[in-house]
């Protein structure tokens, strides 16, 4: 859990100090623009944008009843973001595993990646997709009928 949420909480304590040593140099409003940058950074980095982790075993039974893909990602992955991001409101459809809360997530990675954590990491029917073009993804979350 606190893997999880060093990154964020470590951007937004140096964009406070920062801000207050601008501040206390006599700019405030450089001081608050910076603090905002950081804020903005701390929120992207963080598991917030992300929809909601369930367990590996969970997301895989999911992903088998009902052929969504199952995506393995960790916080502070600029490729994970990307997706996200990319995905937009979609990213819902797909089920996520949080591989740095669930164990069994990052062994699922592993398996698939030579040993590596490499993430994003998405399951579709069985195959395994390391950093997929996130148009692929979109095309398997809706698939054609």
């Amino acid at each position: 859990m606190t893997r999880v949420w060093f990154l964020p909480l470590l951007l937004v304590v140096v964009g406070s100090v920062v801000a207050t040593t601008l501040f206390l140099d006599g700019s405030p409003g450089a001081a608050a623009a910076l603090l905002l940058v950081f804020v903005l950074l701390a929120g992207v980095n963080s598991p917030l944008i992300f929809p909601r982790s369930i367990g590996a075993l969970e997301a895989q039974r999911r992903g088998a009843a009902d052929g969504r893909p199952v995506v393995y990602w960790r916080p502070g992955c600029p490729y994970c973001m990307r997706l996200r991001v990319r995905l937009g409101r979609a990213a819902r459809q797909a089920h996520w595993v949080n591989i740095w809360r669930d164990p069994a997530g990052a062994a699922a990675v592993r398996a698939v990646n030579d040993g590596n954590e490499t993430v994003p990491t998405v399951v579709v029917a069985g195959q395994s997709h390391t950093n997929p073009d996130p148009e692929w993804v979109r095309d398997h979350l809706f698939p054609s009928a």
